[in-house]
């Protein structure tokens, strides 16, 4: 039994002739011609584009003018009173008068502003070409507006103005200044947002070579990361900032996206995803993966340890690692209730609990894990919370249930963890059993040799194996935990070759894909529809990038539009005429490649080869594609309508769902779907679980295939 599945299909397309000579019809050098969307002020780039402007321009001019009628009725109600003041009346005048102009200008300016932002597409700046000098003659009004301020603060706060107690004509006046002040901070909080330190950089020098900017580029990285110093103290945090600093700017150098194209870009993804995806099925070409809700089916010949009571069960203890601040989570008002009982008050002051590793006080940590497992204290072997760069807290314990040792390794859940991740880069990995030149995640690889240093130095294994000679070894975890768990297996596989491995939403740039393999004979992945870690490498990435220019020069709305229609879409979907008129020439894919101005042009680089090659041994950072390790179970909603009107009326508690089993190549293509964040959560992905449990129960029905 099967349902039908919407999923869009990645296209993979080469650079090609045609793309080449497009590319050198721009100005005969294969640099594109038109002007760069970044905002240029001051002889520097900025972190905005000169289309961002509306709607901060918008709520800029709605305070202005909210002010300026607040101020003017000051005016008209006390101005006759500032005669009356014994000393510094015309003070009080001077200042009113002022601001009132001031404002007046600054509000007319920010009208222009708006007006000119919100002319052309994302990538045609021509048509506000006019913004930045008036964005120039706005931002250098703020100096007047800091000196009048401050000689309104000087007469208004000193003895130089003096009025009658009678009146409210001082109190309001001070008011005033103190929200000027407040503007002006606004104003100067703005620019310090869209600052970018690497703004001068290719203005000033245009032939800064490659390595170069990409040496100045990871050095700020490098700054921004030792800012957070409390991790300058971790064992690697000087290797792993390095690797994160190098991945970082080969990623973002030789372009001129910022934040907000990249917003814009993931709404337009969405939309041209969905455009071709219904065009595929037109054609009649639309190749749709075949799932199931037949459980038998799916594991008629896995092995029998492959299974979903079992996948669920260590799902659960998977979840259990994110201890106290999961429970929090779900029970954001009876949370700490819950986790009461577990606790051990003043735990500090007692004898040393050697089994648990930099926990608090009162042991809140170890508290949550229980009351997710529903695991006693004396099943908990081993337990370490210490989170440092690239260490990630684990836990050993005793499952009577399935008669194993397990080792859960919790998931992405501090700063310290989401860097971990970001060292992306792929090194060397060695195992027993893997093929030579096998590569992986490289800081996964150094958060794999940290817990089985940890596992060695407390010989928890062999004091558990000893307790419990009869039981087997097992390790899960989710997200981060999924793909430590996969490579400490790796590690430890020739001393515990019966080991069993269950990653839930592994992350995609995990392993070469000959060392994915070898997995699939003892590592079980399990995958929740649209779950965005599952495709997230930096192969993936790059080729996300690329697509996202070339969809931003093929849109024909202004971006505020855009973001507009965007909060439609999250709301009500994407309506089907949209699909059409959002591009140039209504097609995304016959725009011109070589017209991309979101692209820098030094005169060195192949920006053919480097922007719009998609060959791995070409590319700028990723010299090895990575994989997603094990023999992958991927689950999906069942999208018939029938079934949709059913989850939308118990709020998704009955949603039904579908299987198959999947190829770590199905995971290489990152795409923008509205679940991609939600298919990620843990508790999803066990919620699923259960239903597929809850329907192999049932008696199989039917489902409606629209």
């Amino acid at each position: 039994m099967s349902c039908r599945r919407e999923s869009p299909k990645r296209t993979r397309r080469r650079g090609s002739a045609r793309g080449k000579k497009s590319w050198s019809k721009v100005n005969g050098s294969g640099a594109p011609a038109a002007k760069m969307p970044a905002l240029k002020l001051f002889g520097r780039k900025w972190l905005a584009a000169t289309d961002d402007l509306v709607y901060p321009g918008l709520f800029e001019i709605f305070i202005r003018i909210t002010w300026f009628v607040l101020m003017t009725i000051a005016c008209i109600k006390y101005y006759d009173v500032t005669w009356r003041c014994r000393i510094g009346g015309e003070l009080v005048r001077v200042f009113l008068a002022g601001e009132l102009i001031l404002l007046g200008v600054v509000t007319i300016l920010l009208f222009a502003i708006v007006t000119h932002s919100s002319k052309g597409a994302i990538a045609d700046t021509h048509p506000r070409r006019l913004v930045e000098p008036l964005l120039t003659v706005k931002i250098l009004l703020i100096f007047p507006e800091i000196t009048w301020n401050i000689l309104g603060t000087f007469w208004i706060f000193t003895q130089k103005v003096s009025c009658s107690d009678d009146n409210y004509t001082i109190p309001v006046v001070e008011g005033l200044v103190l929200f000027d002040w407040v503007l002006v901070g606004l104003s100067v909080l703005g620019l310090a947002l869209v600052f970018d330190p690497l703004g001068s950089m290719g203005l000033k020098d245009k032939t800064v070579p490659d390595s170069e900017e990409h040496y100045r580029v990871s050095n700020i990285w490098m700054r921004r990361f030792k800012f957070f110093w409390w991790m300058r103290r971790d064992e690697s945090a000087h290797e792993t900032f390095q690797h994160v600093a190098g991945l970082l700017s080969a990623l973002f150098r030789g372009t001129d996206l910022v934040p907000t194209d990249v917003m814009a870009g993931c709404i337009l993804l969405r939309v041209r995803q969905k455009r071709e995806t219904l065009e595929m099925r037109r054609l009649h070409i639309f190749n749709r993966p075949v799932y199931t809700t037949d459980t038998r089916e799916i594991f008629d010949r896995a092995p029998s340890w492959m299974s979903l009571e079992w996948a669920q069960h260590y799902m659960q203890l998977s979840i259990a690692s994110y201890a106290w601040l999961f429970v929090m989570y779900q029970h954001v008002c009876t949370g700490c209730f819950r986790l009461i009982r577990g606790m051990t008050c003043c735990a500090c002051f007692r004898r040393k609990h050697n089994v648990i590793i930099d926990d608090n006080c009162c042991f809140c940590n170890l508290a949550g894990v229980k009351y997710l497992s529903q695991l006693s204290e004396d099943d908990i072997l081993y337990a370490s919370f210490r989170n440092h760069l690239c260490e990630i807290p684990f836990c050993v314990i005793a499952d009577h249930k399935t008669e194993s040792i397990v080792i859960v390794i919790r998931g992405s859940l501090s700063l310290r963890d989401l860097i971990t991740d970001i060292a992306a880069a792929s090194d060397a990995f060695e195992a027993d059993g893997l093929p030579p030149n096998s590569m992986a995640h490289r800081g996964m690889i150094i958060g794999a040799k940290f817990l089985l240093k940890q596992l060695d130095e407390s010989q928890i294994l062999t004091k558990a194996f000893t307790l419990y000679p009869q039981y087997s070894l097992t390790l899960t975890g989710h997200s981060l935990g999924a793909g430590l768990s996969v490579l400490l297996g790796l590690l430890i596989r020739p001393i515990y070759p019966k080991l069993r491995v269950y990653a839930f939403a592994t992350p995609a740039g995990l392993l070469s894909r000959e060392a994915a393999r070898v997995t699939e004979e003892f590592v079980f992945t399990v995958g929740l529809g649209d779950d965005l870690v599952m495709r997230l490498s930096v192969d993936s990435i790059e080729n996300f990038r690329t697509t996202l220019m070339i969809t931003l020069q093929a849109c024909r709305l202004p971006k505020y539009r855009v973001v507009l229609n965007g909060l439609g879409y999250a709301l009500f979907g994407v309506p089907h005429r949209d699909l059409e008129r959002m591009w140039r020439n209504g097609n995304t894919m016959g725009s011109s490649p070589g017209q991309l101005p979101l692209l820098a042009d030094p005169p060195t680089r192949d920006i053919e080869t480097t922007i719009l090659e998609r060959d791995v041994a070409l590319r700028r950072y990723s010299s090895v594609r990575l994989y997603t390790a094990g023999r992958i179970l991927h689950i999906s909603r069942c999208n018939s309508k029938l079934q949709q009107k059913k989850s939308d009326e118990d709020g998704g508690e009955n949603c039904r769902y579908e299987m198959r089993w999947a190829q770590a190549e199905d995971f290489m293509e990152l795409s923008v779907m509205p679940r991609m964040l939600l298919d990620h959560l843990p508790e999803n992905v066990e919620r699923a679980l259960t239903a597929l449990l809850r329907q192999k129960e049932e008696i199989p029905t039917d489902i409606d295939v629209v």
